[in-house]
Order: structure tokens, then C-alpha cells, then sequence
């Protein structure tokens, strides 16, 4: 038998259809920016040209400065506070690092371009969020851009699909519109559905019937095909959107995995050890595992953390797993292991790498970025079956 009949059927379809026609354009506007966020870090590099960075000249390693002869992760550093002097509160750097294995000597920049954060800027005080974000090339120190969040292509993007650029307020309207596109999906599937024994035939799609036929059949290979991916993006989206009304949820269900962040006082008279030494300091605490992020310490401070990536975690580039090292004696002050978080952590751990497919990989990716055009397909041949209804209502009326 259905799932749905008579009256409470004619009230779900209703509801979809009205879900469809009044918020299908965001629900658009979601689809197809979201698909560019897969990658858009990629799309960064592609589209600014101040990270059109020219090949330069090469150097002897005797007309360097003895810190820049080779690349390593305390030049980037320098070359962040040399560019931003004024900048005293520490830098938030994504590593780039070569293939040298973790607790086997050093682990110096990649080939590729770095980017650091300096959250909370004076510049910006007040916003939503706005670091500075500065570009570098580690061979040379050059700063090829320094640019704060959302003034660029790739961060507008971003901040349009996450908060619609209304901030705080845009964040919440974005995730009550992720449950309104899951109502929508929701309703879709209960009217598909189909009675027993007729599955066969609630599977099979014409595209060379009546104009209404291919309209229809479209709109429901578009709804079962990619209905459950579009259904967890939806899910996934809203939970990133709602944090507020989610973690408490959550973490009523099973508290979470707490690890104080310490904060040690400056030795006096003691000087900091390299960034380079923080960074082995920490990956031999897990040699098993990748460090991703780092956050130097502020003028004032004692302490490099270290996000670092292990085995099994389902964001590499945004792990959970933390490590604090005092940055003047290098011993490890406390670690946090994602490996035994609570089931709550696990849920929250999973919700980004669901949401931009990074979980599965370059496949998931590719797979996350495709489905952000369905939203656009469903809008369309929703609004054409729509618009098919209503001229065979006219008709009748007219006979």
C-alpha cells in the first residue's frame, strides 16, 4: 500500500509543491554554490591573480638570509611578522608538508603556495568572521596576497552559502532553510513511493512520451536518483548552520571529550624554540599522525597547537586531534586524540567531511560537487510539472 493516501497525501503534496515554488531558488542558490566550495580552494588559485605567482629568479643560498637558505616552516613565520609587524597575536598556518615521514627529521613546506590566518584583525572587529588571510611562496618569503575574508571571490562564495552575507543572522536562516529543503526532499520521497508490487513501474522513465511525461519522469529521476545524497547534505548542512541548537543535543546524549587548552606563562629570559622544532616536537608525539594547522604563540604567549591528522579521521584537512607544546621548552602539555572522543565528538567530526564529500576522497568530492546541480534540475522540472498542471486545469475549466 502507499505510505500516503487521500487527504494526507493532498496535504503533503501541497506542502512540496508550495516548499518548491516559494524557497526553490535558494535551494538552487545552495546547490550550485556549494558544488564551487568543493573545491574552492582550487578555484582561489585560479581565479586571483595575485596567486598567479611568477617563477623567481634562482638564488644562491649564500645571498639569503641564513633563515631562508632552505624552506622551512620558521621562514614562513618570519615572513608573516616582517610583512605584519604590527600583528602580535599569533598566526593560524595551514602545513603544507613535503612527504618526509612524521618523527623522521624535519618537515619543510610543500612546492605549493602557503596561506595563514591572523583571526580577529582590528581592522574587522566586531564582524561575523573576517581574518586576514596572507599568502606566501615558502621558497622565496615573497607575500604574493594579503586579503581578508570575504573581500575575494572564493570567501564571498563561501560566506553567501553559509550565511546568505547576513552573518550571524544569515547562519540561522540558512540552516532553517536546510530543514525546510529536507521537509522538501522528505515529502517528495513519501509521494514517490510506491505501492507493493508496483515498483517496477514507479522505476521506469520515459523521455520520448508527452512533454508532461518527460517532465515528470525527469523531475522523479532527479528526486529518487540523488533524493538521498541531496536528503544528507541537506541534514549535514543544517546541523553546520544550527550548532546552537544541535551540540547541546548531542552532547546530552554523550558528553564530550574535554581537554583543557593550557596556558603557561612566558619564561623569563627564555627564548622560543623554532616553529620547525615545535612541529617535530608534536608529530612525535603521534608519528603515525600529519600536522595540518599550527597557531604560534601571541607576544605574550607560551604555546604552539598543533592540529594533527591520524589514521582513521575523516577530515585530513581539518582534523580534531590537538597537540599544545610550550614554546620555549618544547615538552607537550596536553594532547587531545580524536581516536577516543565520545559518540557526540565522532557525530560533529563527521558533519563537514559529509558535507563536502572530503570524507570519500577525491570521488566523494567530484560525487558532492554533481550533486549540487540536482537542486537545479528538480527546480526546473518541478516548476514545468506546475505549470503542466495548470494548463490542463485551464483546459478543463474552459470545457
Amino acid at each position: 500500500m502507499a505510505l500516503l493516501k487521500h487527504r494526507p497525501r493532498a496535504l503533503a503534496l501541497r506542502l512540496h509543491r508550495w516548499l518548491g515554488l516559494g524557497l526553490g531558488a535558494v535551494f538552487v542558490l545552495f546547490g550550485l554554490t556549494g558544488s564551487l566550495l568543493v573545491f574552492y580552494t582550487e578555484l582561489d588559485s585560479l581565479v586571483d591573480p595575485a596567486l598567479r605567482r611568477a617563477a623567481p629568479a634562482p638564488a644562491t643560498p649564500q645571498a639569503l638570509p641564513s633563515w631562508q637558505a632552505l624552506p622551512s616552516w620558521q621562514a614562513v613565520l618570519h615572513s608573516l611578522q616582517q610583512a605584519h609587524p604590527q600583528r602580535d597575536r599569533g598566526w593560524r598556518i595551514e602545513l603544507t608538508p613535503t612527504g618526509v615521514a612524521a618523527g623522521q627529521g624535519r618537515m619543510p613546506p610543500g612546492p605549493g603556495l602557503v596561506t595563514a590566518r591572523y583571526l580577529q584583525p582590528a581592522e574587522r572587529t566586531g564582524a561575523f568572521f573576517r581574518p586576514l588571510l596572507v599568502t606566501l611562496d615558502p621558497a622565496s618569503g615573497q607575500v604574493l596576497a594579503s586579503r581578508f575574508w570575504g573581500s575575494f571571490a572564493a570567501t564571498w562564495l563561501f560566506d553567501l552559502h553559509y550565511t546568505l552575507l547576513l552573518e550571524d543572522t544569515g547562519r540561522t536562516l540558512v540552516g532553517l532553510l536546510g530543514l525546510a529543503l529536507l521537509l522538501a526532499l522528505g515529502l517528495g520521497l513519501l509521494l514517490w513511493w510506491p505501492r507493493r508490487g508496483h515498483w517496477r513501474s514507479a522505476l521506469r522513465v520515459s523521455l520520448t512520451g508527452s512533454r508532461q511525461r518527460r517532465h515528470y519522469d525527469l523531475h522523479k529521476l532527479a528526486g529518487v536518483g540523488g533524493g538521498g545524497l541531496l536528503l544528507l547534505l541537506a541534514a549535514t548542512g543544517a546541523a553546520l548552520a544550527l550548532p546552537e541548537w544541535v551540540d547541546p543535543v548531542l552532547q546530552r546524549w554523550s558528553p564530550p571529550q574535554v581537554v583543557a587548552a593550557p596556558k603557561p606563562a612566558r619564561l623569563p629570559g627564555v627564548p622560543l624554540i623554532s616553529l620547525d622544532d615545535a612541529l617535530a616536537r608534536a608529530q612525535a608525539h603521534w608519528p603515525e599522525g600529519r600536522a595540518r594547522w599550527v597557531d604560534t604563540p601571541a607576544a605574550d604567549g607560551a604555546v604552539y597547537r598543533v592540529r594533527i591528522w591520524l589514521p582513521g579521521g575523516p577530515s585530513q584537512r581539518f582534523p580534531r586531534s590537538l597537540v599544545w607544546v610550550h614554546a620555549q621548552t618544547g615538552a607537550v602539555l596536553a594532547a587531545r586524540d580524536a581516536r577516543q572522543q565520545s559518540a557526540s565528538d565522532a557525530v560533529l567530526a563527521w558533519l563537514h567531511p559529509l558535507h563536502n564529500g572530503e570524507a570519500f576522497g577525491l570521488v566523494g568530492r567530484v560525487v558532492v560537487c554533481l550533486a549540487g546541480l540536482l537542486p537545479l534540475l528538480l527546480a526546473v522540472t518541478g516548476l514545468q510539472r506546475w505549470r503542466d498542471r495548470r494548463r490542463a486545469q485551464q483546459a478543463r475549466a474552459q470545457r
